[in-house]
C-alpha cells in the first residue's frame, strides 16, 4: 500500500544541474512526491547540513557530481532505500556497501539513449551521402562534382553494421528500421532470434567490420570491450568505410586509428575519443574525412529534462506502490554500462 506521508528526499549533484534536469514546473510534480529542499544540493556527505538532512532520508535523488555512495554516505543515511539517479551509468558511482544493504537503485539510462540515438541515425544518413566529405570539397573547389563523381554516394541498400545491442544500440536498429539498409549487429549476449527480432543479421565481430559500409559503435566501456577496434580490426573494414563512435573512446586503439584516417583509407564521425578532447596537434581536428563533435550525443540542453522526468515518473511509480521501471542490478553492470 502507498505511503500515507510522502518520504523524504535529498538532491546529491553538482547544483548547476539541478535547474536543468528540474526546471519550475518538474520541481513542483516532484515536491508532491517527496518531502525534499530544493535548495540543498549535496556534493558531500561529511557536511554537516548533508549529514542532518540524510538521516531521515528515504530517497537520493543523484546527478553528475554526486560523490561516491559508499559505506561512509550510508552510515549517515540509515533510512536510506532508494537512489534514484538522473543520469545514465551508476557504475562508478554506487559502491559495493550499497547492494549488501539492499537498496534499490533507478537510473536515466534510458531516457539518455534516445539522443545518442537521433545522433547516430542522424550521422549515418548524412555519411551515406558522404555529406562530410563533399562538404570539404565544396569548401575548398567552389564547384558542384559531376554527376559521375556521385557513384560512391547513396543510403538505398547501404551496409550498417551495429556493435552492441546496448539500449542506444537496439534504439538505432529500431530507428533504421524504415530506411532501406542492410543491418548486421554483434553482441556476443544476443542470439539469432533475439538479433532478428531487432531487425538485424547477427555476425562475428570480424564478419560485421567486412561486411559494413559504416560501423557504429554502441559496446559498454568495460574490461572486456577495451581496445576492441585494434589495429587488425580497423583493418577489416573496406576502403571509405565509416567508423561512429559515440561510446567511448577506450574502445578503439587510438594510434590505428589515427593512422586509418590520416591515410585517407576511412572516415569518421567521432563525438568520443581517447583521449578526451584530443591534444591541439592532433590531426584529426583538421582533416577531412573527419568529423570530430564535443561529446554531444548524450543529453543536453532542454534534453536534460527526460532525465528529470524518468526521476518523477520513478517516484510516481513508488508513491503508487508499484515497482520501479528502470532498475538497476549489481550482475547489469558486468555487461552494460
Amino acid at each position: 500500500m502507498p505511503s500515507p506521508h510522502p518520504p523524504a528526499a535529498v538532491f546529491a549533484m553538482n547544483p548547476v544541474h539541478l535547474p536543468e534536469l528540474f526546471p519550475p514546473h518538474l520541481l513542483a510534480r516532484l515536491g508532491e512526491l517527496v518531502e525534499i529542499d530544493s535548495t540543498l544540493v549535496v556534493q558531500d556527505f561529511t557536511d554537516p547540513a548533508a549529514q542532518a538532512a540524510l538521516a531521515g532520508a528515504e530517497v537520493l535523488v543523484t546527478g553528475w557530481g554526486c560523490p561516491h555512495i559508499g559505506a561512509e554516505a550510508l552510515a549517515a543515511a540509515p533510512r536510506l532505500r532508494t537512489v534514484l539517479h538522473a543520469a545514465g551509468s551508476v557504475r562508478g558511482l554506487i559502491g559495493e556497501e550499497v547492494w549488501q544493504r539492499g537498496l534499490t537503485v533507478s537510473n536515466a539510462v534510458l531516457a539518455n539513449a534516445l539522443p545518442v540515438a537521433e545522433y547516430t541515425i542522424a550521422a549515418i544518413l548524412l555519411a551515406g551521402k558522404d555529406a562530410f566529405g563533399l562538404r570539404e570539397r565544396f569548401r575548398a573547389e567552389y564547384v558542384l562534382p559531376a554527376s559521375t563523381e556521385y557513384a560512391h554516394v547513396g543510403n538505398f541498400g547501404r551496409r550498417v553494421g551495429v556493435i552492441g545491442a546496448s539500449r542506444v544500440g537496439r534504439r538505432v536498429l529500431e530507428l533504421l528500421r524504415p530506411f532501406d539498409f542492410s543491418l548486421s549487429l554483434y553482441d556476443p549476449y544476443v542470439d539469432e532470434t533475439e538479433a532478428a527480432a531487432l531487425g538485424a543479421v547477427p555476425l562475428s565481430l570480424e564478419e560485421l567490420l567486412r561486411n559494413s559500409d559504416i560501423v557504429s559503435l554502441h559496446a559498454p566501456d568495460i574490461p572486456q570491450t577495451y581496445r576492441m577496434l585494434d589495429r587488425k580490426r580497423l583493418a577489416l573494414i573496406r576502403d571509405g568505410g565509416v567508423l561512429i563512435n559515440t561510446s567511448r573512446g577506450a574502445l578503439v586503439d587510438p594510434e590505428a586509428l589515427t593512422d586509418e584516417l590520416v591515410a585517407g583509407r576511412l572516415g569518421a564521425v567521432l563525438d568520443v575519443t581517447e583521449p578526451e578532447p584530443l591534444p591541439a596537434v592532433s590531426p584529426l581536428y583538421r582533416l577531412p574525412n573527419v568529423f570530430l563533435t564535443p561529446h554531444i550525443a548524450g543529453s543536453l540542453g532542454n534534453e536534460l529534462e527526460r532525465l528529470g522526468r524518468t526521476v518523477v515518473d520513478e517516484l510516481t511509480r513508488l508513491a503508487s506502490g508499484l515497482q520501479l521501471a528502470h532498475t538497476v542490478r549489481q550482475a547489469d553492470l558486468t555487461t552494460s554500462a
